[in-house]
């Protein structure tokens, strides 16, 4: 019996102006019983975060969400999904805007900036789950990414965004569309292959 290719996509959106944290809001509508495709998404947060609650810059301009999934696959299928989703993120970045990138595993996408020479950190993810296996489990996929968004003067020897690297604004719209679009394609090879 051959399995069959089902891809999902958004299914609701709740935007925001500004929030503390999208992952945040998403993990009160996870546990309220949103579905799987729920989308939160910022304009601004004004307390990221990311691994071991470390705070991540989320000025107006970037791209921030986070995702409910809601996989029936074991809970250790989920360590493959941080890399998976900045693999996403970073074939993404390079088919839109031509620059290279990689994976800083576990969570953790980076650019080449040719202007310093150097690998630098254009996104951050943050993969969030509920304990167990029962049929309310829940995943969170949070996702910054650097975009338009102007990063203080601090982090720009270790940080940059897209329209540092293209040296204009893009639309962020456009991007954000494709990456989900991209994402959801691998999520479903990923609830094959995961078992």
């Amino acid at each position: 019996m051959q399995n069959s290719l089902t891809v999902k996509s958004v299914t609701k959106v709740i935007g925001l102006e500004s929030t503390d944290s999208t992952q945040n809001v998403a993990k009160e509508l996870a546990l309220a019983g949103e579905p799987e495709g729920t989308l939160v998404l910022a304009c601004h947060q004004t307390a990221g975060r990311g691994r071991y609650e470390r705070s991540f810059d989320s000025g107006e301009g970037g791209v921030y969400f986070t995702l409910i999934l809601r996989p029936k696959k074991p809970a250790a299928c989920n360590a493959s999904l941080s890399v998976r989703v900045g693999q996403v993120v970073a074939k993404t970045l390079t088919d839109m805007f031509g620059f290279k990138t990689k994976i800083k595993e576990p969570n953790d996408v980076l650019a080449w900036d040719k202007k310093s020479h150097g690998w630098k950190k254009i996104c951050g993810i943050l993969i969030e789950t509920s304990a167990g296996e029962s049929a309310d489990h829940w995943v969170l996929v949070g996702v910054g990414v650097n975009v338009n968004n102007r990063l203080p003067a601090a982090l720009t020897k270790t940080a940059v965004s897209v329209k540092n690297l293209v040296g204009q604004e893009v639309l962020k719209e456009i991007f954000l569309e494709e990456l989900l679009d991209n994402f959801w394609k691998d999520y479903a090879c990923w609830l094959l292959s995961c078992r």
